[in-house]
């Protein structure tokens, strides 16, 4: 199957589900609206969630960077710094 092929049956799908929306009641169409929203809404709560997945992911990564970089212990999963003072910037 080639792209103009799945690019011509959506563009069929996309015609019939506005012709049926046409022709069918005020009521059913605010119904079939509404669940569209609640669709849409979805999927894009889920599109955010991965994306925030992601970024905690990658703070918790830059976490234990700076936690290794610094010096001190683990002790289980709980680190220990040598000090809690910041180190001194030589000139």
């Amino acid at each position: 199957m080639t792209i103009d092929r799945v690019l011509a049956a959506i563009a069929l799908a996309v015609c019939v589900v506005l012709l049926v929306r046409l022709a069918v009641g005020a009521r059913w169409r605010a119904r079939g609206d509404a669940a569209l929203r609640r669709v849409l809404r979805a999927i894009r709560g889920m599109a955010l969630s991965v994306r925030h997945r992601r970024e905690a992911a990658r703070a918790a990564e830059e976490a234990i960077k700076r936690a290794r970089d610094h010096g001190g212990e683990w002790d289980g999963n709980v680190y220990k710094p040598k000090s809690f003072r910041k180190p001194r910037k030589l000139h």
